[in-house]
């Protein structure tokens, strides 16, 4: 598959692109809002295009050529203000769902936030945040396309260890609430063409099993 990764420039997605790259067997694809950016993927061979989160659902539309899956890994960061929030995080998601439908484009992996479908368990600094992330799956999920939402927990930078923990449907967690961004990204890899991932979302946290033994259990 061509998987055009949106936010790739962020830590996830740039370990995905690279991971994907490495193994050979999806092509990536970056979507970043940067000509710098697209110059740097182009230097490792990896094809990158240029596009704008807060552009019109049409300009979207137009770096989708010949893509296969979706990953959205863009995020307005935490140094932006509520309203970018609200425009990358939930808007901009939502527009690239919409592009995606457009365009025919089923396969569509959410990286969204732990617990942002249990209110009760959302942080109280980030309020704005979750709500953005909840709705934005929240459309996701009413939608026709063959979604997986990834919940992770707390992200580290720390080594892979390659063992997760997946959870639906909690309304309780206890510690550790933590796994490195590396994880994550091998998680999605895995999860692009996994069936037992199609329509599926999960928290996921640092836990004691690998990467595909949890998947195979969903």
């Amino acid at each position: 598959m061509q998987v055009l990764v949106v936010g790739a420039n962020g830590q996830i997605g740039t370990h995905l692109v690279e991971q994907l790259k490495e193994e050979g067997n999806h092509t990536p694809i970056a979507f970043v809002r940067k000509q710098e950016q697209v110059d740097k993927f182009k230097e490792k061979g990896i094809e990158a295009r240029l596009g704008n989160l807060e552009s019109s659902v049409q300009d979207i539309k137009k770096q989708m050529d010949n893509i296969d899956a979706i990953v959205f890994a863009a995020g307005s960061g935490g140094s932006t203000g509520i309203d970018k929030t609200v425009m990358i995080d939930l808007d901009g998601a939502v527009k690239v769902m919409e592009a995606a439908e457009d365009m025919n484009i089923k396969r569509f992996i959410m990286i969204s936030a732990f617990q942002a479908d249990v209110r009760d368990n959302w942080n109280e600094d980030m309020k704005p945040y979750y709500a953005a992330k909840h709705y934005a799956d929240k459309f996701l999920l009413n939608s026709d396309l063959n979604y997986t939402i990834v919940r992770p927990g707390m992200l580290e930078n720390e080594p892979a260890i390659g063992k997760v923990s997946l959870t639906r449907a909690m309304n309780e967690f206890t510690d550790p609430v933590t796994i490195p961004r590396k994880d994550v990204a091998d998680l999605i890899a895995q999860s692009l063409d996994h069936e037992r991932t199609y329509r599926q979302s999960f928290d996921v946290t640092t836990g004691d099993q690998s990467i595909e033994e949890a998947l195979n259990q969903l």
